[in-house]
């Protein structure tokens, strides 16, 4: 992306172009305003009464070096005084090596800097605008130099690409003239934007509730009829198909019955997440808070049982609200990987706001197909989010809560907020409620595969 800004008063017009591609090169033209404001660095302050002091010293003393020191001195005053804001006219580019990267991957952004005044800026410092939830790993987004006319510098750094869209903060310029008494500050608007759509890589081990629908899909049901694992047997009919009677029954009684199959069918399932501020905790600062794990988790859920089959939903537990209706497809599968990526309920920045815990759930109720199961994506960080899963479990829908660990054991506080979750999954897991534990640093797969194992004893 480019940008032209004129920067010689209180405010003045900037040219962008802002793609009309992901490809950071496409440009097009856009009016926008550049903040300008100007004042004096007071570098100087101080130096005209030495100055005075050191000339009147050297006449008193007859000392002609004093009286030059003097002299110099009221010269630089004079200088810096006479100094006036400097006029500021640039033109920026920034470039990202990869504008839809995935989660993780490194981005090389580079920024170049034109003057395109007539005025030599000998004292120029660049500060770009990294979006905060992107780390740099590598350079800094800062630069210093000075650029005569027509002349360009290009300063680069390496950032992580983090879930969502994330938007380049304006340019931040500090030009300072020869004298350096009067600095100039700007902040340039840019149209640069990195979009990180999660990866949707299926994972295996999503073991769902038994249930019937008339769906042909790859959920187990508690019926007997087609399929693969053995359920039961009844009376030989005829008609009944060969391959179907049980032989070893009849070697050893003479009579003929009837093998029986579990039946599989598919699943309306939906994904709720707990996207409330109290659910942004980590066990650490350096670790992803449990939001961004429970989306991490969500995003290898949602493919796991779009393949098998089943219809598969989105929602949200907080301020924001955010659905998407159980449904099939490709199509199904974009929409969702694009909700996760930008909409509001999702950011990884926490919520400002409340919302009405009633007019949630009800709202919630009312969408919900009446025979959809509920996979609730949370911390379990209070007793209210354990109150929701109960409710909507009390409503007719079979709800697994996976729950990212965000508790720690290095603070007698962290160590106590980890001895209520283990309580509030203690009495979810009492109620008929399946948990899934995810600890920090274990992936959602191996976490599945240990909760199916409980689960088949």
């Amino acid at each position: 992306m480019t940008a032209s800004a004129s920067a010689s008063g209180e405010s003045a017009d900037v040219e962008l172009a802002d793609g009309a591609s992901a490809t950071p090169e496409s440009e097009t033209e856009t009016d926008r305003t550049v903040e300008t404001t100007a004042r004096e660095t007071k570098r100087w302050r101080g130096i005209s009464a030495v100055a005075l002091v050191a000339g009147g010293a050297g006449i008193v003393l007859r000392h002609p070096s004093l009286f030059l020191i003097g002299v110099i001195g009221v010269a630089y005053a004079a200088y810096a005084r006479s100094a006036t804001e400097l006029p500021v006219s640039l033109a920026v580019e920034r470039r990202l090596s990869d504008a839809d990267p995935d989660p993780g991957d490194e981005v090389e952004v580079a920024v170049t800097v034109t003057n395109e005044g007539e005025s030599t800026l000998p004292d120029l410092r660049l500060v770009d605008g990294v979006p905060d939830p992107l780390a740099v790993v590598d350079g800094v987004p800062r630069h210093g130099t000075s650029l005569r006319s027509g002349e360009s510098a290009t300063f680069e750094y390496t950032v992580v690409a983090g879930r969502g869209t994330h938007e380049f903060d304006h340019l931040l310029v500090v030009a300072r003239g020869m004298s350096g008494a009067v600095e100039t500050r700007a902040r340039i608007p840019t149209a640069d934007r990195l979009t990180c759509e999660p990866t949707f890589e299926p994972v295996s081990g999503v073991a769902l509730r038994a249930l019937t629908t008339r769906h042909a899909g790859r959920v187990e049901t508690d019926d007997g009829g087609e399929g693969v694992e053995f359920h039961s047997t009844r009376e030989y009919r005829p008609g009944d198909a060969i391959s179907r009677i049980d032989w070893n029954r009849h070697a050893r009684t003479g009579e003929l019955a009837t093998l029986r199959f579990r039946q599989e069918r598919s699943a309306t399932v939906v994904l709720l997440l707990d996207v409330r501020e109290a659910a942004y905790l980590r066990p650490g600062e350096d670790r992803p808070h449990a939001v961004d794990r429970s989306v991490e988790a969500a995003t290898a859920v949602f493919p796991s049982l779009l393949d098998a089959g089943n219809r598969v939903g989105i929602a949200a537990f907080g301020p924001t609200e955010a659905w998407l209706a159980p449904g099939l497809g490709t199509d199904h599968r974009a929409r969702a990987r694009s909700l996760f990526s930008s909409h509001a309920a999702f950011s990884p920045e926490p919520p400002e706001t409340d919302f009405y815990f009633n007019v949630r759930l009800r709202r919630l109720r009312k969408r919900l197909p009446e025979d959809a199961q509920v996979i609730l994506f949370s911390p379990l960080c209070d007793d209210q989010v354990v109150r929701f899963a109960r409710l909507v479990d009390a409503h007719g829908h079979l709800v697994t809560v996976v729950s990212p660990d965000p508790t720690g054991d290095d603070t007698a506080g962290r160590r106590l907020a980890g001895a209520e979750r283990a309580a509030r999954i203690t009495a979810l897991r009492g109620a008929g409620v399946r948990v899934v534990d995810v600890p920090d640093g274990e992936s959602i797969e191996s976490a599945l595969a240990s909760a199916g194992k409980r689960w088949s004893r």
